[in-house]
């Protein structure tokens, strides 16, 4: 049976205020969490700062007192929700700023995994399948960056044997103008709702990702994490552009409140469905019954306001929760088919298609003279550790040969980029 979040009641908004105590809740354990319950914090912080940000945006664009009143009350619990989830995750004795990445990294392959194989739209999944590749390689440039700033422990012990650690995409070839990060909307009537749910899943989790490399990329000492960090956090913004483009822009502000809503509902539901620790488990299902009377205060403002029922956009319910899973089969199919890809305008293109005056190739030569964080990293562990590279490939070899040890990322098609600034290393 579906679960329908409109038939369901939840926590009176009066009843959703907690204390100090009550949010300051005891961290996981770092050495015994579950990888994929650091995974759902992970997702779920990042969807309420989503949340809060749509909240405040419709505030500053509101001119209904009663209405900013109402986003202002339910804004207050969400922060508090958002308080609770986050301080779940340990403290830099327990869990340093790397050790953390590794997890928003594995985040990033593994729930854009899932949303690309069980998204309905074939030009969605096209954008999900193109955006992956970039956070699996972002995975294993710091996964060789923990390794190599001699991290107690590796980046396998924390995706535990669930992801592949090996290139995607390589970083380096990631930057793209700017012109070539927007993608075609979709429309809310026209779209599949899972669609709609799987879009702003993916804008939530990149957005935090983004956010949490902006404001802890500058926190290691080493001069090499720092520009990783810099690095990375720059793609981690086109992932931004690149998935938001995707949404509908001609939405109301109280529609897009219900979608926000419901969007939660649905994946506190699916924490809830698939967490395998109570005392977490716990916390997904409060948050779900506050959320529950969020949506319902929601819908009721769209009726009351511009007389729509919110029944037209939720649907019937939710048939399945998103869940964190091992996609390594799916993974190795989608780098071998394509790996070679870049963008133009909206559409995805092998690099080798493009005109040698394209855009690409001036942006590309620009940031990457003299060379890329990215791949210093692969060249420093190469060299610390005489000629070797951290990685855990527990399917075989690399299913592109050109991304084996040593093999020259020119065979990908990246030629004359690579021309730009030197032959970069995989």
């Amino acid at each position: 049976m579906p679960f329908n979040p409109l038939a369901e009641k939840g926590i009176p908004l009066g009843r959703q205020l907690r204390s100090w105590s009550e949010l300051n809740v005891d961290p996981y354990s770092s050495e015994e969490v579950h990888p994929y319950t650091r995974c759902r914090v992970i997702l779920m912080n990042g969807v309420e700062v989503e949340a809060m940000n749509f909240s405040h945006a419709f505030n500053r664009n509101c001119a209904d007192v009663d209405l900013k009143q109402r986003l202002q009350a339910v804004r207050r619990i969400e922060q508090q929700q958002q308080k609770a989830v986050n301080w779940l995750v340990p403290g830099e004795a327990h869990e340093n700023v790397l050790e953390v990445t590794i997890g928003y990294e594995q985040v990033a392959v593994d729930l854009t995994a899932w949303l690309a194989r069980n998204e309905p739209d074939p030009y969605l999944r096209q954008v999900y399948e193109y955006g992956l590749l970039e956070d699996f390689d972002h995975l294993y440039r710091y996964a060789n960056l923990m390794d190599l700033m001699g991290n107690s422990r590796r980046a396998e012990e924390i995706t535990g044997d669930y992801t592949e650690i090996t290139p995607g995409r390589p970083t380096i070839f990631e930057h793209r103008d700017p012109c070539d990060d927007i993608r075609r909307p979709m429309t809310v009537q026209a779209a599949h709702r899972q669609s709609l749910l799987n879009a702003m899943t993916l804008v939530s989790a990149e957005q935090q990702t983004m956010n949490f490399y902006m404001n802890s990329g500058n926190r290691p000492s080493d001069p090499l994490a720092r520009a990783l960090y810099m690095e990375i956090a720059q793609i981690e913004e086109q992932h931004v552009s690149h998935y938001e483009s995707c949404l509908d822009p001609t939405v109301s502000w109280l529609t897009n409140w219900v979608l926000h809503e419901n969007h939660e509902c649905w994946l506190y539901w699916s924490c809830l469905e698939t967490e395998v620790d109570p005392r977490i488990r716990a916390i997904w299902e409060l948050h779900l019954n506050m959320e529950l009377e969020h949506l319902r205060l929601a819908a009721q403002a769209l009726e009351q306001i511009e007389g729509k029922d919110a029944a037209e956009l939720v649907g019937p319910g939710y048939e399945a929760p998103m869940t964190f899973e091992e996609n390594k089969a799916y993974l190795r199919d989608v780098v071998a088919r394509q790996v070679d890809l870049t963008a133009w305008d909206s559409e995805f293109v092998p690099i080798s298609s493009l005109p040698p005056d394209h855009r690409y190739f001036a942006y590309q030569a620009k940031v990457n003279d003299g060379g890329a964080p990215s791949e210093r990293v692969i060249e420093q562990h190469r060299r610390t550790f005489e000629g070797g590279e951290y990685r855990f490939e527990t399917e075989g070899p690399h299913p592109v040969e050109a991304l084996r040890p040593d093999g020259p990322h020119q065979d990908l098609g990246y030629q004359r980029a690579a021309g730009q600034h030197g032959a970069a290393s995989a």
